[in-house]
């Protein structure tokens, strides 16, 4: 990786020059290729009052360069700011290749259906059948279902009673329960 510190219009001390070396380091942790990194440092004055600005361009291999330019009235604020900046920047990059990385619908099914004899599991699914007889159509007491929704604390319950028609047995607003 290479380093370029530059100052405009001030001067670098040894210093700065070390806080901006260290947090620059804090950038190899993505473990991204970082060819380049250029800080710019300078002071401009804009309406009476002295601001310090820091530009860091970032090039990484095969990726677009990432730029970012930070005001604040310290230098070693605007440092630690921009320094921020691009780590949120570098950790985006880093997580949509890691991370958000996700096969297509049509990979994952070929996946799936790659050990499956699909006429084998036809001709299984059509051999077997097993009735099953429902709850819904065995006969209940009136009192049975009213104990059921009192219990399960149910708004409504359909049911067949001992004389074969299809009831409804529901909790009216009142509080009470009504019987179709």
């Amino acid at each position: 990786m290479n380093i370029s510190l530059t100052g405009r219009h001030l001067e670098l001390t040894d210093a700065i020059k070390a806080h901006m070396n260290a947090s620059i380091e804090t950038l190899s942790k993505y473990n991204m290729d970082i060819i380049s990194v250029n800080v710019i440092a300078t002071t401009q004055t804009k309406k009476g009052k002295d601001q310090s600005v820091v530009e860091y361009v970032i090039n990484l291999a095969h990726k677009n360069s990432i730029v970012i330019k930070q005001n604040d009235q310290d230098l070693y604020a605007a440092i630690d700011l921009a320094t921020a900046r691009a780590q949120k920047a570098m950790r985006r990059i880093h997580d949509k290749e890691v991370i958000h990385h996700k096969d297509g619908i049509n990979e994952a099914k070929n996946e799936a259906n790659a050990n499956i004899n699909l006429h084998e599991a036809s001709e299984a699914m059509e051999d077997e059948i097993v009735p099953v007889e429902l709850a819904l159509y065995k006969p209940r007491e009136v009192e049975d279902v009213l104990q059921d929704i009192k219990e399960n604390k149910k708004l409504f319950e359909i049911f067949i009673d001992n004389e074969g028609k299809t009831r409804v047995l529901y909790k009216r607003n009142d509080g009470r329960f009504g019987l179709y």
